[in-house]
């Protein structure tokens, strides 16, 4: 399996944290390369943001056109016919990074996995199965991906990681209704999430910026 490339941004020599970024369909990791320098985590220490390329590959709702992606999309209902193949290499290619980081020098209860859209559910998909507490796992407009599978398969050590949230109301490409869907199943799995959501579409605004930032420093201090 390829190790995906990744964009590496630091704050400041020798971060002890690691932010872990996954985009979202058809766009790269430069994508939220802003997020690092809109974010300000300067008491929580030196910060490596860590920002991945999804795969290049078809995708059926685009008619089979190749772009990156880190599943398939079956169809409009983004719940329904997964591509479980997908999302499960996905989740072990994001495993390898974390591992980078943890061999770069930062433990695991200082990494946090977070994306959009796509990047959202395979943050969920891989946060709440790796084998060791994580600091954060955040989840922006989007989902629970195979989310049948989450009780048998989430790891303990997970159980009680902070979870943020967010998801615009106006979002006509992933429902802020499949996002209220999977925080309400998270919570009835006893997770703690942080969940906000805002009068915009598939996007990020400045106060969802400004609510990670509250809440990141509090997970990290």
């Amino acid at each position: 399996m390829a190790v995906l490339e990744t964009i590496d941004i630091e704050t400041a020599p020798q971060p002890a944290t690691s932010i872990i970024v996954m985009h979202g369909l058809g766009a790269d990791g430069t994508d939220f390369v802003p997020l690092a320098q809109e974010l300000r985590l300067e008491a929580a220490g030196a910060v490596r943001f860590v920002f991945p390329h999804a795969p290049v590959m078809p995708v059926t709702i685009n008619g089979g056109f190749r772009m990156r992606a880190w599943y398939d999309v079956l169809g409009p209902d983004l719940r329904q016919r997964q591509d479980e193949t997908g999302l499960r290499r996905s989740l072990a290619q994001v495993e390898e990074i974390i591992e980078r980081e943890k061999a770069r020098g930062t433990p695991a209860g200082r990494i946090v996995l977070g994306g959009f859209s796509q990047g959202c559910a395979l943050s969920l998909l891989t946060g709440l199965r790796h084998r060791e507490r994580l600091a954060g796992i955040v989840g922006l407009s989007g989902y629970l991906p195979l989310a049948h599978t989450t009780a048998a398969e989430r790891s303990d050590a997970n159980a009680l990681t902070p979870i943020f949230m967010a998801h615009g109301r106006h979002d006509d490409v992933v429902p802020m209704s499949a996002g209220e869907a999977s925080r309400d199943a998270l919570r009835a799995l006893g997770h703690d999430v942080e969940w906000h959501d805002y009068p915009m579409p598939h996007s990020v605004c400045m106060e969802e910026i400004q609510d990670l930032n509250a809440w990141l420093l509090k997970v990290l201090a």
